[in-house]
């Protein structure tokens, strides 16, 4: 299955699968956005963002298209098969990725890699670009964050900003995700919340607050979404 993945023609053909959905579900969905004026001087502006939302929601993540298109904006997205066609979608979107993957402990080429997508990252952010990133992705665990993206923000100096989507009618995979998939013709909610920062100095210590801190928050107006839909609340600790 792995080496099927890694088919040029496969991956070409589940991007283009994948970003046609996208594309159906944010114009047939009745999109409600909450908070959204939080971010509004950031979108109007000429400062760098950085947004995260749960690696589940994916499928839905179009929704923030139309205020992230009012900037140049750019998506991590992790080097491995299914992160190709994933970033083949969304470039489709007018979303093209910087590739990035979580080392395992010993794994120097990766490491490097890593640093170098990070520098890039951090860069591109602090040139004025935003910088789409699912923190617990693509390993997990779900609903936590990984310190990457905090790293983003305290190096770049740039605000983050924290967007819980959902929709109903929709499936949800039994996935260590839970990855969402929207029914057309339903409705959904994103919700916003921020600027968050990073000091500058922030050292170890404060850095897992904020992780802690940060994936409660995201978990939280990730619920608020799913409340708005009408969709049953889901219970933290079935968290995979």
């Amino acid at each position: 299955m792995k080496g099927l993945l890694r088919n040029d023609a496969v991956q070409a053909f589940l991007g283009w699968v994948l970003g046609a959905y996208l594309r159906v579900i944010l114009r047939t969905v009745r999109w409600r956005h909450e908070n959204l004026a939080c971010v509004e001087p950031v979108l109007a502006g000429s400062s760098g963002a950085i947004a995260l939302f749960w690696h589940g929601r994916i499928p839905l993540c179009l929704a923030t298209a139309p205020q992230w298109w009012r900037k140049r904006t750019r998506a991590f997205v992790s080097p491995s098969a299914d992160g190709e066609f994933i970033a083949q979608a969304l470039a489709m979107s007018g979303f093209p990725a910087i590739r990035i993957s979580s080392a395992k402990r010993g794994d120097a080429a990766k490491a490097r890699q890593a640093v170098a997508a990070i520098r890039e990252a951090v860069t591109w952010v602090g040139d004025g670009g935003a910088l789409i990133i699912t923190p617990d992705g693509p390993r997990g665990p779900n609903e936590v964050i990984a310190p990457g993206a905090l790293q983003i923000a305290r190096r770049s100096g740039q605000p983050v900003f924290l967007m819980g989507i959902a929709a109903h009618p929709a499936i949800q995979a039994d996935s260590w995700d839970k990855v969402m998939f929207a029914a057309p013709f339903g409705r959904g909610a994103v919700v916003w919340e921020g600027p968050l920062h990073v000091a500058s100095d922030a050292g170890e210590a404060e850095i897992a607050a904020l992780i802690e801190n940060w994936s409660a928050r995201l978990s939280a107006v990730t619920r608020r979404a799913e409340a708005l839909v009408g969709r049953a609340q889901v219970d933290p600790s079935a968290r995979g």
